[in-house]
């Protein structure tokens, strides 16, 4: 069970599926009603698919991951299990689990048939191997899960308050892998892998890390122009907001030497606040509209 939850990257896993979660919330307190089926159907499709996706990465980069002493204690480096078996397992969670996502809604069974596409496609075959600017597209996969959440309700995905929701998973990312990378810019050396730090340099790399954290800040404190913001805007989005842009300058004054894990797990709280503070006005407001 140890070797399944590290080939299935279990904790990445949960983490889909909290934001698959938020987005679901969110199109219900857009006026749909609650449905606890559909909701049962979207985490189970969508974790087998993410975890059948992550199974399939894993395989497909394993002889990476043994160059890479962050990475050569997953399964398949180690023999736990074999390339074939991850392939296969993968396979039937990424087709069940589309079976299933689509009883819920055919549109999310396509939009998480495409994330996979981009992932274990585009992503991990070209985009993460051939260009050190990778993370950029690389991030449209990683940010999905919100839109497949909001999908599986049967509203449309192109209004505004999704796209808030869209961009700042998308642009959170950046920040995220960049500060993972100059911590382990070594490993990804040994792997092969041209990530930014290894390529131009941690200065330039903090440079464009600071570039995506001020749009990343910009678009949560502009929230109010997607979305009717209330109290959570105030007490969640605004101090998460000047708190994220603090750690990340004591992360770029030690030259990204120190202060790394703050910087790190703040912005990754920022990105769940700046999240879930849009659907709990939402439902603020359609509490309070109820009351009226």
């Amino acid at each position: 069970m140890r070797a399944y939850f590290k080939l299935t990257k279990n904790g990445i896993v949960c983490f889909v599926l909290l934001t698959a979660f938020l987005g679901f919330a969110m199109a219900v307190a857009n006026g749909r009603e609650w449905d606890s089926s559909a909701l049962t159907l979207l985490m189970v499709g969508l974790y087998l698919v993410s975890a059948g996706s992550f199974s399939w990465n894993q395989a497909q980069e394993w002889q990476i991951d043994s160059l890479m002493p962050r990475t050569m204690g997953r399964p398949i480096p180690l023999g736990t299990i074999r390339p074939w078996q991850a392939y296969m397992l993968g396979g039937l969670m990424i087709l069940f689990g589309s079976f299933l996502l689509a009883l819920v809604q055919p549109l999310t069974a396509y939009l998480a048939l495409a994330t996979v596409v981009l992932y274990n496609g585009l992503y991990t075959l070209y985009w993460k191997k051939q260009w050190s600017f990778g993370a950029v597209p690389g991030a449209i996969p990683g940010a999905m899960p919100v839109v497949i959440g909001y999908s599986a309700m049967g509203g449309s995905v192109l209004g505004p308050e999704v796209f808030y929701l869209f961009m700042i998973m998308f642009l959170w990312q950046m920040p995220h892998f960049w500060c993972l990378a100059i911590r382990y810019k070594d490993d990804y050396a040994k792997g092969g892998l041209p990530v930014l730090p290894t390529q131009i340099g941690v200065e330039r790399t903090l440079y464009h890390m600071g570039l995506y954290m001020f749009v990343y800040v910009g678009l949560a404190i502009a929230a109010p122009w997607f979305f009717t913001a209330h109290i959570f805007y105030i007490v969640l989005i605004l101090p998460m907001a000047v708190k994220v842009m603090i750690e990340f300058f004591k992360y770029h004054r030690t030259k990204a030497e120190g202060k790394w894990l703050p910087f790190f797990m703040w912005v990754n709280l920022s990105m769940l606040a700046f999240l879930a503070a849009p659907v709990m006005d939402r439902w603020l407001f359609v509490w309070l509209t109820k009351l009226a």
